[in-house]
């Protein structure tokens, strides 16, 4: 029996029921593969529902206003996605007539469309022969032939493409594709996979020589930069706090946090509180900061160790003062509406621990 025949027939019976396989709406594929990079399943339903529910079809999301996509998105990181999810839904609209592109060429060329995704839409939207190469996929076909060149370099991912291109059924292609990934998911895990039961298992390269623990094969990436970030949150009566959007061309660009200094080391509270006073403050010596509660937050690229101070400035003797007494440009929000400005993941979880949001 071919691999196909196997894959598809254990795919049949095996599959979870999840609402973006029961369509061939493009807008509604793209939009759940875009999610589904981000997240396992089970976090990712509720975003696909949430969204499909808010923006049903791809012109009410390019009406909406950036800040509610990425508001919607929250918790999902990599906030570029979200931004060009909107951006390509803009295209599609002005460009397009609100129609997908049909062709993996014409998919390619949109903000945010890379080869897995066009492949995806065309495959699954349109019944197209393209393979997909997500990470389970990768993973997934490694063991099976026992590849090590590592899969994150050049030469793996075309090697592991091919190898997915000559597997793949014709007649099937979108049928296909979502059973090889749906393998990798349930069955080909990153850790303890279940070989035991495995349809492959007698002719998995990885399992058969027990090697499935160090293969797929990676090359180590550079270690992650510290960013150290010491964050002001003031308050006031009637539960009120202040908070800044993040405008410059860095992480969480359009999302909201509080007023923010940033230092390229460790440094001790003391150190700190002239230093805020001179570049945050007008007029004010000096502050006093409160006992900071810390946090640890890893991306992709970078470490974050942030603290969070609540302060007092006892120049301001009206909440509504606060403003003027400071060199950054901020709104003030009832703690009851902050749910309706986008934040990033770490003012999430500081926010819910500390005002249980």
């Amino acid at each position: 029996m071919k691999f196909s025949e196997i894959l598809l027939g254990w795919y049949s019976k095996n599959k979870r029921d999840l609402p973006w396989r029961q369509t061939r709406d493009p807008y509604k594929i793209w939009l759940s593969e875009i999610i589904m990079q981000q997240t396992r399943v089970e976090q990712g339903l509720s975003y696909y529902l949430k969204f499909v529910k808010k923006y049903p079809e791809i012109k009410s999301l390019a009406n909406a206003k950036e800040e509610d996509v990425l508001r919607l998105w929250q918790g999902l990181g990599y906030y570029s996605r979200a931004r060009n999810l909107h951006n390509t839904a803009n295209s599609i609209v002005k460009d397009f007539n609100g129609q997908f592109p049909e062709t993996y060429s014409g998919l390619i060329k949109l903000k945010g469309i890379g080869e897995y995704t066009a492949a995806a839409i065309v495959s699954l939207a349109y019944n197209q022969v393209y393979p997909v190469a997500d990470g389970n996929v990768i993973r997934f076909l490694s063991r099976y032939f026992g590849i090590k060149t590592p899969v994150n370099s050049e030469q793996g991912k075309k090697e592991i493409l091919g190898l997915a291109g000559n597997l793949i059924d014709t007649k099937l292609p979108g049928e296909f594709n979502q059973a090889i990934m749906e393998f990798g998911a349930l069955y080909c895990k990153p850790k303890y996979p279940d070989c035991k039961d495995c349809v492959f298992n007698s002719e998995c390269l990885a399992f058969k020589q027990n090697f499935i623990d160090v293969i797929p094969v990676k090359i180590r990436r550079t270690s992650r930069k510290k960013r150290y970030f010491h964050y002001l949150v003031i308050t006031g009566r009637n539960n009120s706090i202040y908070l800044k959007q993040r405008t410059e061309n860095d992480i969480w660009r359009n999302l909201y946090d509080f007023p923010l200094l940033e230092k390229e080391t460790k440094t001790t509270t003391n150190k700190l509180m002239k230093e805020i006073s001179e570049r945050l403050f007008v007029n004010i010596n000096e502050v006093d900061l409160a006992v900071p509660i810390e946090y640890k937050h890893v991306l992709t690229h970078q470490i974050i160790f942030a603290r969070f101070y609540k302060i007092e400035i006892p120049e301001a003797t009206h909440f509504n003062r606060i403003p003027s007494l400071l060199k950054v440009n901020m709104i003030q929000v009832d703690t009851t509406e902050i749910h309706n400005y986008p934040v990033p993941r770490l003012m999430e979880k500081f926010l819910k621990n500390i005002y249980y949001l």
